[in-house]
């Protein structure tokens, strides 16, 4: 459960939030990004099932890939792989900190960030994103 609340968290804030990435103060509206793309609706969903994979693959030992359909589910599949450190492996410049926390909320779909949908530069990615409805 944990996990899944944590990944909810990043992929909330990811879409909502430029600044005070852990709410140690009250909102202020330079902290709400002036403009709000992602996907929220996806996101829980995803991250359950990453959630639980996540449990199956450790358990058993595999290794898996996981195969999501192409649309907007940015903002989950990022907040996983800044949870399990493939995306600070990838980009050292967005550590598992608060500090990274805050450079990933930051950099979601925002001009010289990354994109709102699964795209090539993210970790574990095999296609571009942004089209609904198929895996």
């Amino acid at each position: 459960d944990a996990h899944w609340r944590a990944a909810n968290y990043l992929a909330v804030g990811q879409i909502y939030l430029m600044a005070n990435p852990l709410l140690t103060r009250p909102l202020t509206p330079e902290d709400i990004k002036p403009r709000l793309l992602g996907h929220w609706g996806t996101s829980p969903g995803l991250n359950l099932v990453h959630t639980h994979l996540n449990r199956v693959v450790k358990d058993r030992g595999i290794e898996a890939l996981c195969v999501w359909g192409p649309g907007h589910g940015g903002p989950a599949v990022l907040a996983n792989a800044w949870l399990e450190g493939s995306y600070s492996e990838t980009y050292p410049d967005v550590p598992r900190t608060t500090e990274g926390m805050g450079r990933l909320f930051k950099q979601f779909s925002f001009p010289g960030g990354v994109p709102s949908h699964v795209a090539p530069e993210t970790p574990g990615s095999i296609h571009e994103g942004g089209e609904l409805g198929y895996a």
